[in-house]
């Protein structure tokens, strides 16, 4: 296993961490996986409070010193707080829950536009100052699904020691991206990344053609191997989340993490990733190129980012991610196609000829769909 500085914190974790969110069914497996993780140098493990049984479990791993021998992260529930108190209220919830008197690592759980103004409003920030001076936190953070705006706000608005973000092959500019990598780290925050396979579902829904390139490509690597590596390529990168639900794919994700320095790919291998990246892209359900033609909308809707929001839905269904983000971002801020009035001005500069406001009505309509 490889090790690396975790921001400004001093510690020196794993770059491969567990996370612990889509544990095996069996808790007798979960709870060896977890320890088989630790025993070969994995250091950090990942969970939350609303991980169904994954806090529990995780604390039942963590019994005869497994403890001591892992910085543990987990986070708060920031759609239950109703008021300041309640943020302890939950901590100490957590606590009892994984079998320890304090946590490493203390998230703000997926700071959308409605939890960061719950944050804002029930003082969210100070709690975790508090936490630290009482000693039930370590380390300060959060996580998010939100656009690059957004995280520079909250990245701006505190002393921050840890952001966790969705970052993957095909979201190199979605949501917070590498923009938002590189802004995050070099304000001194450890960047963890969340969602490298996007739930397993970017392999289980690859193209054809993704396949042949990885198999003539000199270097032969795995096409999961490739989609960890171009994460811990860069040195921004602090650690990779993946959340195995096997002992063999944990097996398989610490054999690929061996050896897993920043800056070792050449320029052919980042062209490799290039061109699969734009075979995935292909496969798209409105063939919108991005151009960003048709803005700005006079009705302030974000067009090709939610297209590109859906293109990737339909790719890589069942998950949600995609969904979540367009209910919980797009929608709250004001740029959702709920505020199309079919003026028909983008359609006019479309150079694919697009029947953008139909096309907008499809999206939100799938989008908000129970």
């Amino acid at each position: 296993m490889e090790y690396t500085q975790y921001g400004k914190t001093g510690l020196e974790v794993s770059r491969f961490g567990l996370g612990c969110m889509r544990f095996p069914a069996d808790e007798n497996d979960a709870i060896e996986m977890v320890r088989y993780a630790i025993d070969h140098g994995v250091n950090y493990l990942d969970t939350a409070y609303s991980y169904q049984n994954s806090e529990v479990i995780t604390g039942k791993a963590l019994r005869d010193g497994y403890r001591d021998r892992t910085y543990l992260a987990t986070k708060s529930p920031i759609w239950l707080i109703k008021k300041h108190e309640d943020f302890e209220k939950h901590l100490d919830e957590e606590l009892d829950r994984l079998g320890t008197d304090h946590i490493d690592v203390y998230l703000l759980h997926n700071m959308n536009v409605a939890n960061w103004e719950t944050v804002k409003k029930c003082d969210g920030l100070a709690f975790l100052d508090r936490m630290v001076e009482k000693g039930k936190i370590r380390h300060k953070g959060f996580s998010v699904h939100n656009s690059l705006r957004a995280f520079k706000e909250i990245g701006d608005s505190f002393d921050w020691d840890m952001s966790q973000i969705q970052l993957n092959i095909l979201g190199e500019a979605q949501q917070v991206g590498v923009e938002g990598l590189k802004y995050g780290s070099a304000k001194g925050m450890a960047m963890v990344i969340m969602e490298p396979l996007r739930g397993g579902h970017l392999l289980s829904n690859a193209p054809a053609e993704v396949h042949q390139m990885i198999e003539g490509h000199p270097e032969k690597r795995s096409l999961v191997e490739w989609c960890f590596r171009w994460l811990y390529d860069m040195p921004e990168v602090s650690v990779i989340l993946s959340g195995t639900n096997s002992l063999q794919q944990l097996k398989d994700n610490l054999r690929i993490f061996q050896h897993s320095a920043p800056n070792s790919m050449l320029e052919e291998d980042q062209e490799l990733i290039g061109r699969v990246r734009e075979a995935y892209e292909s496969k798209k359900s409105i063939g919108c190129t991005g151009c960003r033609y048709c803005m700005p909308c006079p009705s302030n809707v974000s067009i090709p980012d939610i297209f590109k929001l859906y293109n990737n839905y339909q790719l890589v269904k069942p998950h949600q991610v995609d969904k979540f983000f367009y209910k919980n971002v797009l929608l709250p801020s004001g740029s959702g196609a709920d505020q199309c009035v079919s003026c028909g001005v983008c359609q006019q500069h479309c150079p694919q000829s697009l029947a953008i406001p139909d096309l907008l009505k499809k999206v939100h309509a799938e989008f908000t769909e129970s």
